[in-house]
């Protein structure tokens, strides 16, 4: 599973397997809590912020629009204006990762991010939620620590390794519900994304 460099690898390893003549099957997982598709929560760049089992339930469950981003590099505070974005929204940013970067089982350093500017952007609206399709909201290079303490920092609880290529813009129902690790700066997240009950959830 390709992951953040320098973060712990993903391992399962079978502790009892009805091959080694054990009655039964059971694992042992680890990883590093921003595996796969996970959820940052304040503390993890914000000190004395809130942690993942502190998440308000409708913070990342309801209604949610995505947003396709045409630009290669990051998401940039022009194409959010034209969004007409408005406070309080879930927001999913479609981008360029969904349909090449996670083709490959290698880390892919020029991943479209959010720019800073766009981060301060939505901070300023504020927006409850945002998705993005790849392992971080800020860049490798650049805006990494300075987008997640724009989000984080406002509130803004942040949803990392969407695969959105099957989606396009519009509004979904989104959820996405992070495991509750008591007193954590993140968690993996299950998160899926339906257009069933739209108008139903606020």
């Amino acid at each position: 599973m390709v992951h953040w460099p320098g973060d712990p690898e993903f391992h399962l390893n079978r502790v009892r397997d009805y091959a080694n003549g054990d009655d039964l099957v059971l694992s042992h997982i680890d990883l590093g809590v921003h595996t796969g598709t996970h959820m940052d929560a304040p503390l993890h760049f914000i000190r004395g912020g809130a942690t993942i089992d502190e998440i308000p339930l409708d913070a990342t469950v309801g209604r949610a629009r995505v947003i396709e981003i045409d630009d290669p590099e990051s998401v940039k505070l022009a194409e959010l204006e034209a969004a007409n974005i408005r406070p309080g929204e879930r927001i999913l940013l479609k981008t360029a990762n969904s349909s090449g970067r996670w083709k490959s089982a290698e880390f892919q350093e020029d991943f479209v991010y959010i720019s800073h500017e766009a981060a301060a952007f939505l901070a300023s609206i504020p927006i409850r939620a945002v998705g993005v399709d790849y392992l971080s909201v800020g860049g490798f290079y650049k805006d990494g620590p300075e987008t997640h303490r724009a989000l984080l920092g406002a509130g803004i609880w942040v949803i990392e390794g969407l695969n959105l290529a099957a989606l396009t813009a519009g509004d979904y129902e989104l959820i996405c519900l992070p495991l509750k690790l008591m007193g954590a700066e993140g968690a993996p997240a299950r998160a899926i994304a339906r257009t069933s009950t739209i108008g139903v959830a606020a």
